[in-house]
C-alpha cells in the first residue's frame, strides 16, 4: 500500500488525497470546494484583497481549487479562486467543464498573489474571481468584492474602457491584439454557453462601455443581497434554481426559432438574469 494512502483516513478532501499522492501530474483531475479558514481571510486582508468595509463577510467566502490546461496543453493543478458560497459549486462545475473542454488558461492563483492588484494580475493573464476592489475606472464596490464575477484570460479577453481624458484604454497593454475578436484559444466567446448554464449571465464582451470580454458576473445587487440574506445552504439552492432559468429558456419553442444559436443564448442570458 503506497504510503499515502492512510490520508484517505485523515482527510476529508479527495483534492487533499490526490495531491498529497502525486497523481494530478497524471492527469488526474483534482477539485474542492472549502470554506476560507481564519488565516487564510487574515492573509487577504494582510495583501489587501479585502479590508474591514468588504461588502461580504470573510465567512461567506469559499475557495474552490481546481485543475486546468495551459495555451500548451500541460496540466496544472494549482488553480484556486475565492467566490460567495452561494455560487461556489456552479464555479467549481464551470472549471471542470473548461477542463474537460481543453479551453486553455494561462494561469488562476488568487488575488493575495497580486496583493489586490487587478492590474498586475491582468499583465500575468491571470484569471480570477473575488478581490474587494471598486470598479474599474469607478467608485461604486466592483461585484468581484461579492465574490460573484469571474475574470478569465486578461490577454485574450482585454478590458476596452475610457481614460481619464477621453482616450480609448486597453488593459492589459498586451490585449491590443485581441480587440479584434477573430476567434484564437483562450477567448471568452469560445466558453459563454458554459458560463450561462451554471448562472453567469451576464458577459461584459456584452457591454457597450466599457467593454469587458474577460468578465462574467451573476446578476444584479439586489439579488446578491438575496443570496446573502440567505444562510448559505439555502443561498446555494436559490442559485441553482437561478442557473436552471438559462436552461429552461433555451428550450423554448419560440427560443428555437431564432435565426442563430448566439442569438439565442444572448436572449435567454438576458432574459434569465436577475
Amino acid at each position: 500500500m503506497p504510503p499515502c494512502i492512510p490520508l484517505l483516513f485523515r482527510r476529508r478532501s479527495l483534492f487533499v488525497l490526490l495531491a498529497a499522492c502525486g497523481l494530478g501530474a497524471a492527469g488526474i483531475a483534482l477539485a474542492d470546494v472549502t470554506p476560507l479558514t481564519n488565516r487564510q481571510c487574515t492573509l487577504m486582508q494582510e495583501n489587501q484583497v479585502m479590508s474591514a468595509t468588504n461588502p461580504v463577510p470573510c465567512e461567506r467566502l469559499a475557495l474552490v481549487t481546481f485543475s486546468y490546461r495551459d495555451f500548451s496543453g500541460k496540466q496544472h493543478d494549482d488553480g484556486s479562486v475565492v467566490v460567495l458560497d452561494a455560487v461556489a459549486p456552479q464555479v467549481q462545475e464551470i472549471f471542470a467543464e473548461l477542463l474537460e473542454r481543453k479551453f486553455p488558461l494561462q494561469r488562476a492563483q488568487p488575488m493575495e498573489v497580486y496583493h489586490g492588484d487587478d492590474e498586475a494580475s491582468m499583465i500575468h493573464n491571470n484569471s480570477s474571481a473575488f478581490n474587494g476592489r471598486p470598479i474599474t475606472g469607478g467608485g461604486a464596490w466592483s461585484k468581484h468584492a461579492y465574490g460573484v464575477a469571474i475574470d478569465i484570460n486578461p490577454v485574450q479577453n482585454p478590458y476596452i474602457g475610457k481614460d481619464a481624458s477621453g482616450q480609448t484604454m486597453v488593459l492589459p497593454s498586451a490585449a491590443s491584439a485581441y480587440i479584434s475578436r477573430k476567434v484564437r484559444p483562450g477567448m471568452s466567446e469560445q466558453v459563454l454557453e458554459i458560463f450561462f448554464r451554471h448562472g453567469f449571465l451576464i458577459w461584459g464582451g456584452y457591454w457597450k462601455q466599457p467593454i469587458d470580454y474577460q468578465h462574467f458576473e451573476i446578476g444584479s445587487r439586489d439579488f446578491i443581497a438575496r443570496l446573502l440574506a440567505l444562510p448559505k445552504n439555502e443561498a446555494r439552492a436559490e442559485f441553482a434554481s437561478y442557473a436552471q432559468g438559462y436552461g429552461a429558456c433555451m428550450q423554448r419553442s419560440d427560443m428555437l426559432t431564432m435565426p442563430s444559436l448566439d442569438t439565442r443564448r444572448k436572449a435567454c442570458a438576458g432574459q434569465s438574469k436577475r
